[in-house]
């Protein structure tokens, strides 16, 4: 077998080091064939973006012989090209002014690797046009651009230091339509799409491909891949166990990613940990923290409920912006929400359905919230979410609720104080989402209602959670007989009203009953 590219992300280092390498070229040929000049693509941190800017890297400096076995190796006349790989996760941007010294040293450091003069003490916009001039002597030059806008994301709550540095990348950006008659070819990579009027105001032959059909499974793996290129890393996997089970819990866990709402891929980090470790973890959700966009959702008072099956229309992939930020469209670009499906509509528009890509995700995603919203347990939030299991699978419904009281019981009063009935029901419906319950919320104002369904192997409990009174939240439940659908089961199903003391800060009350045949 061979070795797995964890952390590598330059294309002849695993060709030449015998690592995996899943063949995406017969996708890139298509930039050939189409004959596309100037391209952009956003797509989730650790999705391989690096890897695809090395692999364009190599193609366009004829560099055949590594590309032998790949689909690509017979397809192209390999002409050579002068390349400026512009990697902007190894410039100095803690600063504008330290943006612009970072992007002059390496205009002036790349044209004296080419051997290239360029005339003293311009700035880096003026340094980098004499530049792509000189070099585009022979043949034309190609310019790849690996994460573009991380000196703007990397400080989103700086907004002074993020607009200061987007107009200076503005300002870059701009030369490249100057250029045209030197360039090859453009591809620009990143994880947010921010509007061509703020950074590619001037790049209107800029194709973005993000969520292009054609392009859908350019970066991650597709099943069919994670079937073949790991087929005997499977075998080691399930051991003893039932492959088929095993692959089905590696699709629910890591599968779903999609940016067309028909091609689904794995995210590569993740996968290639699970072969690593030979075990399942949050592998993904691991290796950065969401700590600013849980910020997001508390100031802007996000209906959780409302992100699983999220309706957008299409100006939610595209208002982007650091002073106008629209929180879903950064969920998605981060990769916490993705296209599930995409419906058409009325005058050839559409409506996509977002929501969590996958198990991986979602639970760690909603755990991380549950613990801000609870940050004395924050460090327990599984544990406690297991108990919480146990004690409906025993039927101990006293219990389940004294912990559910210790949660709120350590809740800092001002966390309530500007929206109480809004925190508790935050509170509620991580909880109840993370036992894997089925919730359908009839969310009409702060103060509306959260039905819950938690179906066990022999026990159905019909839950119903009010301000206030548990008896009338258990005579809702009858009179709208939420059980109904249940009935033809054999399980026993169980009836709980439950009812929220907002002086108290906690659950007040609740009454459980069997449901009377």
């Amino acid at each position: 077998m061979k070795y797995l590219p964890l952390g590598i992300q330059t294309f002849s280092k695993i060709i030449e080091g015998n690592y995996l390498y899943i063949d995406k070229t017969e996708i890139i040929h298509n930039f050939f064939s189409m004959k596309g000049q100037f391209y952009f693509i956003s797509r989730p941190r650790r999705f391989g973006k690096s890897l695809l800017i090395s692999t364009l890297k190599e193609i366009f400096s004829g560099s055949k012989e590594l590309f032998k076995g790949l689909w690509i190796y017979d397809k192209l006349e390999w002409t050579k090209h002068p390349v400026i790989h512009i990697d902007f996760t190894k410039m100095s941007f803690d600063t504008p002014a330290k943006l612009k010294d970072s992007l002059k040293q390496f205009v002036y450091e790349k044209a004296q690797q080419y051997g290239i003069t360029l005339k003293k003490n311009k700035d880096y916009k003026q340094a980098f046009v004499e530049f792509v001039e000189k070099l585009s002597a022979r043949e034309k030059t190609v310019i790849l651009i690996d994460e573009y806008d991380k000196p703007i994301i990397d400080f989103v709550e700086n907004q002074k230091i993020a607009l200061q540095n987007r107009d200076i990348l503005k300002n870059f950006y701009s030369t490249l339509k100057g250029l045209d008659e030197y360039l090859r070819f453009v591809f620009i990579t990143g994880v947010s799409k921010f509007s061509k009027v703020s950074v590619f105001s001037d790049l209107n032959n800029l194709k973005d491909i993000t969520l292009d059909e054609k392009y859908a499974v350019l970066l991650g793996y597709t099943h069919r891949e994670l079937l073949s290129y790991f087929d005997k890393r499977l075998d080691v996997l399930a051991g003893t166990g039932k492959r088929d089970e095993l692959v089905e819990d590696i699709r629910t866990w890591y599968n779903g990613y999609s940016w067309d709402g028909k091609n689904f891929v794995y995210n590569p980090f993740s996968i290639l940990n699970l072969f690593q470790e030979n075990k399942f973890a949050n592998y993904w959700f691991e290796s950065g923290s969401p700590s600013f966009l849980v910020k997001l959702i508390r100031k802007y008072d996000i209906d959780l409920s409302e992100l699983e099956g999220y309706k957008a229309g299409e100006e939610v992939f595209s208002s982007f912006e650091i002073d106008r930020m629209h929180v879903v469209s950064l969920l998605f670009q981060t990769g916490y929400l993705t296209i599930k499906k995409i419906q058409p509509a009325e005058r050839r528009k559409r409506f996509y359905i977002l929501s969590y890509p996958n198990a991986e995700v979602k639970e760690a995603f909603l755990v991380y919230l549950l613990g801000d919203f609870s940050p004395k347990f924050s460090g327990r939030i599984s544990v406690i979410i297991d108990d919480l299991k146990t004690c409906l699978k025993k039927g101990d419904t006293d219990r389940f609720f004294e912990i559910i009281r210790s949660l709120f019981a350590q809740i800092p009063y001002d966390m309530f104080v500007e929206d109480r009935e809004g925190y508790y029901q935050t509170v509620i419906y991580l909880i109840l989402k993370l036992l894997g319950i089925s919730i359908q919320a009839e969310v009409e104002t702060n103060k509306g209602r959260i039905d819950a369904v938690v179906e066990l192997e022999e026990t159905v409990y019909i839950m119903e959670f009010k301000l206030g009174d548990a008896g009338k939240a258990l005579e809702q439940i009858k009179e709208k007989r939420y059980f109904e659908k249940y009935l033809s089961s054999s399980k026993e199903i169980i009836l709980m009203g439950v009812g929220f003391d907002v002086d108290e800060r906690n659950i007040g009350d609740y009454k459980v009953e069997p449901l009377q045949g």
